[in-house]
This record gives C-alpha cells, structure tokens and sequence, in this order.
C-alpha cells in the first residue's frame, strides 16, 4: 500500500488554513527563486547566505504550522482510537527524519 493510500482522508481540511499554508509556500518559493538570481548576479556570499537563513526558517515555520493542523484535524478528527494512534505513529516516523 503507498503512504498516500495508508489513510483515507475522511475529514476535511479547513479551505481557510489550506489557502494561508500554500501562501507562506509560495513565499518561500519566490525566496528561493531570488536566492537563485542573486548567484546569476554573483551576490556577495554573505548576502546570499542571510536569504538562505531567512528561507530555512520560513520553511521550518510552514512545517510548524502544517504539523499544527496535523494534529487539531488528522489526529484529532480520526474516526476510531486506531486510526489516531497510526496517524500519531507516522507522524513520530517523520519527525524523527525531521529532527535529524
């Protein structure tokens, strides 16, 4: 079974937090994108690596936010006590990846 087929989403998410994840995405994207200019204009390294700093925590922060609405609507909003806790399980397999 593929991890995206592991759990049917019978809940929903929140359109309103949906639509505010993908903004702060898109933000980090157009950071990246301006890091990627500043080296095809050969930016001073310091510079380049200050946006680097500033994209990491934009992207640490939309995980943050993303591991939020994990909790509040996937866990929370599972239909038995089983689903909750393999939801939490996975959860603890990706954060331990993440906190590497």
């Amino acid at each position: 079974m593929a991890a995206s087929d592991k759990h049917s989403h019978e809940h929903t998410h929140d359109p309103a937090g949906t639509r505010a994840l993908q903004v702060r995405l898109r933000k980090i994207a157009g950071q990246v994108q301006a890091i990627e200019r500043m080296l095809d204009v050969q930016r001073d390294c310091a510079e380049v690596l200050t946006q680097v700093v500033s994209a990491r925590r934009a992207l640490k922060s939309f995980a943050e936010a993303l591991m939020q609405r994990h909790f509040e609507e996937c866990i929370a909003g599972s239909v038995t006590p089983e689903e909750s806790q393999s939801r939490l399980r996975d959860l603890l397999k990706v954060l331990e990846r993440y906190v590497e």
